[in-house]
């Protein structure tokens, strides 16, 4: 009998749904809120909101890509945390009530762990190549800048992780500091490919271990901008191309250095990304070039399972599900955690 699974993501400001049956994809839905831009960031009270007002045809549109009655459902997988708690009280109140009118299980999903597992989904007529374990994960987003040894679906170590700032989160600052609009990461990334990546030089931390800072290439660059404009008012629009190029690189720079540590103290020659800031060209062309050099083989995700959505919380429930790991009507939302 299949296995067939509803995954619902709600942690931020993208409401998702997606089924997967016995691994493989049939939908993955995706409602994002544009009304966030005027603010420059992500307002939480309009964001939760947004998803009361999307999740149920949301959840509708994804059964109906599927082919997939609510009948045929096997469990409900959603993300239980971290996140904006409003958000996340949307979609697991929802799972909650959509499980419990069923009779079906509910399988709450680490936001974190899901982006880890993406490189599992499948799709049918793809290729479909899959990490073997253990592997490298380098996990870059907006919140979160984590190497990750994943040795099994339920076994994964955090070996190093930001101390400050995440990466993402440093380009979406500087991105403001340059008046670039939001979100900063794709504005960034758009205009380092016309840009010299060598144009300009900013701070770099000295963190031991696997850990990361990105505070100071922050600091950094506001600082280098700040005196660059005291000679020209107009630095930043003359110049817009080179420092998003310097600051791209920089970061990569930074975040490969890293990886390429670990990579060579675990001796592990399988390495994924993930998270938001895994869409970035610069960072995806990194990934090549190590391949080539150091022997990796590597694992890039598809853009679509970059930012949140509702498959990697359907493939983790899925996996979740072969081992009957289900979780009581009384679990509640987390804002913060690690991954577990």
């Amino acid at each position: 009998m299949s296995i067939i699974i509803l995954g619902i993501e709600s942690s931020c400001d993208d409401t998702s749904a997606a089924v997967i049956k016995d691994g493989y994809l049939l939908s993955n839905v995706v409602a994002g809120q544009a009304v966030h831009e005027a603010y420059g960031g992500v307002v939480p009270e309009l964001a939760s909101r947004a998803h009361q007002q999307n999740i149920v045809p949301v959840v509708h549109e994804a059964l109906k890509r599927a082919g997939v009655t609510k009948e045929e459902l096997s469990a409900v997988a959603f993300t239980r945390g971290p996140g904006l708690m409003g958000s996340l009280l949307v979609g697991v109140s929802f799972a909650k009530g959509f499980a419990r009118s069923l009779g079906i299980p509910m399988i709450d999903v680490n936001h974190l762990t899901g982006h880890v597992l993406a490189h599992f989904i499948k799709e049918e007529n793809e290729e479909n190549t899959q990490p073997d374990f253990p592997f490298l994960c380098l996990l870059v987003s907006g919140g979160n800048s984590q190497i990750i040894r994943v040795k099994a679906y339920n076994d994964m170590e955090i070996i190093g992780q930001t101390i400050d700032d995440a990466a993402g989160e440093a380009i979406d600052k500087c991105s403001k500091v340059m008046g670039l609009g939001y979100p900063g990461g794709p504005i960034i990334d758009k205009l380092a490919r016309q840009g010299n990546p060598k144009a300009y030089t900013f701070s770099k931390p000295h963190i031991p271990g696997f850990d990361y800072s990105f505070s100071g290439l922050k600091t950094s660059f506001l600082y280098s901008l700040r005196d660059w404009m005291k000679e020209d008012p107009d630095f930043i629009e003359h110049h817009k191309v080179d420092l998003a190029a310097s600051l791209e690189a920089t970061v990569v720079e930074i975040l490969m250095d890293k990886l390429r540590k670990a990579a060579k103290e675990y001796k592990i020659k399988e390495i994924a990304v993930a998270g938001g800031v895994s869409a970035n060209n610069g960072l995806r062309n990194a990934f090549r070039e190590h391949a080539g050099k150091y022997g990796w083989k590597i694992f890039i995700p598809k853009f679509s399972y970059t930012t949140d959505n509702a498959a990697m919380i359907a493939i983790t429930g899925y996996f979740k599900y072969l081992d009957k790991n289900f979780c009581s009507i009384d679990a509640p939302a987390y804002s913060r955690t690690t991954l577990s």
